[in-house]
């Protein structure tokens, strides 16, 4: 996606053309998909996070300088969609949390959190679902959309150091997880 440009669609869908819309749509939406898939909390809120990036992107295209890279400035609206829903997300969880202490049995909740490991066993990522959302970015911006430190830091609107500091703290985690669980092996091509 890095090579496309799409601010001759952009202009006219800046304009209101809903033609123009489609088009950047069916051009970025595989990308978003993945990078989404990537980055979300669930697998199953990648379409609900999918539609706030399109309805983002819809409100915010004035905002794009044709100056900058697309790309860049498509994941950082990415980025943010995401976040954004993991706040929404985290409110809601804290809210069904506080009823269900007040209503489940203590042997339930063990059952529960049984099936929820089991779930995540079967996730695409297993591992990288279990970084902190702060982590798992600039890994997936990294090895996933192959993006510098710098343009992460750009993306994030971070300082360097940090997108450095995040970078090797998630790849310290990575590996300990991988040593824990038995996955990783000599000589794999895991990147250190």
């Amino acid at each position: 996606m890095k090579d496309l440009d799409l601010t001759p669609w952009l202009i006219r869908m800046s304009q209101g053309d809903e033609e123009a819309f489609q088009a950047v749509y069916e051009a970025t939406h595989d990308h978003a998909y993945r990078l989404i898939g990537y980055l979300a909390p669930n697998r199953q809120d990648i379409a609900d996070i999918m539609s706030e990036v399109y309805f983002e992107l819809y409100k915010s295209v004035n905002r794009y300088d044709p100056e900058l890279q697309f790309s860049s400035w498509f994941n950082g609206l990415i980025v943010r969609q995401v976040r954004n829903w993991k706040r929404k997300e985290w409110r809601i969880f804290r809210i069904a949390e506080k009823v269900k202490l007040s209503t489940v049995k203590s042997s339930d909740h063990a059952a529960e959190l049984r099936l929820t490991a089991l779930d995540d066993q079967l996730e695409l990522l297993p591992v990288l679902q279990t970084l902190p959302l702060k982590f798992k970015e600039v890994i997936v911006l990294r090895y996933y959309q192959d993006c510098s430190l710098e343009e992460i830091s750009e993306l994030l609107n971070i300082p360097l150091g940090t997108v450095k500091s995040r970078h090797h703290h998630a790849l310290k985690q990575l590996r300990h997880r991988f040593d824990r669980q038995g996955l990783r092996k000599e000589g794999d091509g895991f990147v250190y």
